[in-house]
């Protein structure tokens, strides 16, 4: 008996395991999506435009850094996948060559990239301070290695005060401080105003000081 309940249990069971994996191998209920998310550089290709004047994000190119520096080198470029692009005579093509300089991306000129700025550092400091900024490349521009590199740069940001403002001050009511006070610097302003400039020689040695830009901004800046 006991040996009888257990076949005739067993038989749903196994029929049903059957039928699972009949169901699974023949007709399976769930079907993999296939992804249909824009890769984030398409964004930037230009399509049906010249393979030639793509951006660098939309190609993928076999660099030589054997190349002679300073010297004009042809590397081989495949567009990367959903970029469309075409040649002179508008035919599409997937491989095709571009020419570049070779150098370096770090060895660019400053015109062609752009870096991150610092308001943290003194532009008016002996020797001038350097902060370490992040560059990228311009967009149209070819070159070797890493597209993002970290670079020192001079402190050169300005917090929008005026040369000629502040020397216009110092000339008129310089003896009130209202050229100190104008470049931020509160405690020379006061100290002004209240010594009418220095009895005439602080203001006269402020107008020198500006005038030639020794005397800056409190926040650290560059005049405009």
């Amino acid at each position: 008996a006991g040996s009888l309940v257990t076949t005739k249990l067993s038989q749903p069971q196994s029929t049903l395991a059957k039928s699972l994996t009949s169901t699974s191998t023949n007709a399976p209920y769930f079907k993999v999506l296939e992804s249909t998310e824009i890769p984030p550089y398409l964004t930037n290709c230009p399509s049906n435009g010249l393979c030639s004047r793509l951006p660098p994000d939309c190609m993928t190119c076999n660099t030589n850094y054997s190349c002679i520096y300073g010297k004009t080198a042809t590397f081989d470029c495949k567009v990367k996948p959903h970029v469309h692009c075409v040649d002179e005579n508008n035919h599409e093509q997937e491989n095709f060559t571009i020419n570049m300089t070779c150098q370096f991306c770090w060895q660019l000129a400053t015109s062609d990239y752009v870096c991150t700025n610092s308001t943290n550092c003194m532009t008016v400091s002996c020797p001038r301070q350097r902060y370490n900024a992040t560059c990228t490349v311009r967009d149209h521009i070819h070159c070797l290695g890493n597209r993002v590199f970290p670079k020192m740069l001079y402190c050169n940001w300005t917090g929008g005060y005026k040369w000629s403002t502040a020397l216009a001050l110092s000339i008129t009511l310089g003896g009130f401080g209202a050229d100190r006070f104008y470049l931020g610097q509160w405690r020379e302003g006061l100290g002004k105003l209240f010594s009418f400039g220095g009895l005439g020689i602080w203001t006269l040695i402020d107008v020198l000081l500006i005038g030639v830009g020794y005397v800056g901004p409190a926040d650290g800046s560059l005049y405009i």
